[in-house]
């Protein structure tokens, strides 16, 4: 996209999960109420916030902070039912309203502002119109692009043309939405949207893949979505006419599946996949209905349907909002149901998730480690966390499912926009490699591989934002299996004497046998080595000095062994 986004007027519905709830369950958002997904908050009321409750807390811990806390289970479907009579208002007055998601729906704001005499003056309009027509209350925010238009209505702003930028340069990252690039960015000493938007776009995308360009796109004001998009040809319409007319959600929903798989048949054999979903839908009496619905990623058959459905119900059900407000059922059943995909891209190139396709499945598996949580405790499902560190052990951090991932030890520090250092050939075990060089005193800077990396943590030894640069370790390739505790072993010379390092690190002769316990005796092949760490030297009570070696055995196996206080460990094995 070579020009500017296209000025947009998103209406933003503060806590809809909360007055979705209240709507068509009864419960009273005036309270304390918290909607929960998989055991975490996504949503909660003001009188929740003002006792402490927040995003991402687990129920437990929420009732802790609220004991009076009214518990809501998570239901898209009734979210998009209930905000379909608010999406019905803001039709009244502007035409082409695309539904963002349950709670938020965004138009072109240069219609608007000039038949309703100007963007500030449309944004009330429309504020007023939906208050009063569903006593609900909302916010408007107009810019540059839907992004920043959803960010502006949470601060109720309409920011200038041209000045979205700049609106968005004082913001923190967290508002990008993505919490493991907001959290990598800022210990990279990246704070605001200004910052991320100022580095390189090529260093962005190296650095940070697709998704991080993405992100780098929306920092800097511009539109994100893909060039690609296209208006589909004709043929990718799908529609069905019904003898009976649709008259009860059940029918609906049965009909939506049908015709989503469908449409989702057709789109796969052209290699496409929709972002925009437009449902159109005539009933017996003549009356036609049209809502278009949008997605920031790819709908799958299933979102298809789940969003058909949510609509049907959505104009079957006959509620348009709170208690008081005018009905807008159709006043005859469907006899005819028209998808059409408003939005595609190539899908070329997608791969799917550890779960299959992002949707269903996905939930799926999340409810299923969530239950074997709920039965078993919260540490008998976890994951593992790649960080900082020396040693394989040290780099690796297991964490509950549902936990906030972040490592125990910070990476490697990295100034913005710097490369990224790719690793060099491998280099098997007994290669040449450069020998220590001379010998140092404790603490003295020297290069991995021959010399000593002083211990994490020491002031002068931290790199950009705080975050130590990790001296000392490993090379690639990272063995294939880290033993939860090292192997005592020996390892003798040619000439069947022990093999020690001195103080200095200088290797008493070549490892020619490795004993491990009890075991056989092995041959030595090739070894690379040492790698030497002193980390804290500088705190006696924890100190730790070893040194590493890499050793090829005659059978092809190949060890990560380390020497400690005098002793040989096995602690890793290489595929």
């Amino acid at each position: 996209m070579t020009g500017s986004p296209a000025r947009t007027l998103l209406l933003w519905c503060p806590d809809w999960p909360v007055l979705a709830a209240e709507i068509v369950d009864g419960v009273p958002a005036t309270g304390p109420v918290a909607v929960l997904h998989a055991n975490r908050v996504v949503a909660c009321s003001e009188r929740a916030r003002a006792e402490g409750v927040r995003r991402g807390l687990r129920k437990r811990e929420a009732q802790g902070r609220c004991p009076q806390l009214t518990v809501v289970e998570y239901d898209p479907g009734r979210d998009a039912r209930a905000f379909e009579p608010v999406v019905a208002a803001v039709e009244e007055l502007v035409a082409g309203v695309e539904v963002v998601r349950p709670g938020a729906c965004a138009v072109a704001a240069r219609g608007p502002g000039r038949y309703l005499g100007g963007e500030e003056a449309a944004a009330e309009r429309i504020i007023e119109h939906v208050a009063q027509s569903c006593l609900v209350e909302s916010q408007v925010g107009i810019a540059d692009g839907v992004f920043a238009a959803g960010l502006a209505a949470r601060a109720g702003r309409v920011v200038a043309p041209g000045g979205t930028p700049e609106f968005l340069a004082g913001l923190p990252v967290e508002a990008l939405g993505r919490s493991a690039l907001a959290d990598l960015l800022r210990r990279l000493g990246v704070r605001t949207l200004g910052d991320f938007a100022a580095l390189p776009a090529g260093d962005v995308l190296a650095r940070f893949g697709f998704d991080g360009a993405l992100a780098h796109r929306l920092a800097a004001g511009r539109d994100h979505r893909p060039l690609a998009v296209r208006q589909p040809p004709a043929d990718l319409t799908v529609t069905a006419g019904y003898d009976e007319p649709i008259d009860r959600v059940d029918a609906a929903a049965f009909a939506a599946r049908a015709l989503a798989e469908q449409l989702h048949e057709g789109l796969a054999g052209h290699g496409l996949a929709c972002t925009r979903l437009g449902i159109e839908a005539v009933t017996e009496h003549g009356q036609e209905l049209h809502r278009v619905w949008r997605h920031d990623g790819l709908l799958t058959a299933a979102a298809i349907a789940d969003r058909v459905r949510w609509q049907l119900d959505g104009w079957l059900s006959g509620s348009n909002g709170r208690t008081g407000a005018r009905p807008a059922r159709p006043t005859a059943g469907i006899i005819r149901l028209r998808l059409v995909p408003a939005g595609v891209i190539a899908q070329a190139g997608l791969q799917a998730g550890l779960w299959g396709e992002a949707g269903e499945e996905r939930e799926r598996a999340h409810r299923a480690l969530s239950r074997v949580q709920g039965i078993l405790g919260p540490e008998a499902v976890v994951t593992a966390v790649l960080g900082g560190g020396r040693s394989p052990a040290d780099q690796v951090r297991l964490v509950p499912w549902g936990d906030e991932r972040l490592p125990t030890r910070p990476g490697p520090a990295r100034l913005p926009g710097e490369p990224i250092p790719r690793p060099g050939p491998a280099r098997l075990p007994g290669e040449p490699i450069p020998r220590p060089g001379p010998a140092r005193l404790p603490g003295e800077s020297i290069a991995s591989g021959g010399g000593r990396a002083v211990g994490a943590g020491r002031p002068a030894d931290r790199g950009a934002g705080g975050v130590p640069p990790w001296p000392g370790r490993l090379p690639a390739p990272a063995p294939a299996v880290v033993l939860p505790s090292p192997l005592a072993a020996t390892v003798h010379d040619a000439a069947g004497e022990p093999v020690v390092i001195s103080a200095r690190l200088a290797v008493s002769a070549p490892p020619a046998r490795l004993v491990v316990g009890a075991g056989r005796p092995a041959e030595i092949v090739g070894w690379v080595g040492p790698w030497p760490v002193d980390e804290r030297w500088w705190a006696p009570a924890e100190a730790r000095r070893r040194a590493r070696f890499q050793v090829c055995l005659a059978d092809g196996a190949a060890l990560l062994l380390a020497v400690e206080a005098g002793q040989w460990l096995v602690e890793a094995i290489y595929d």
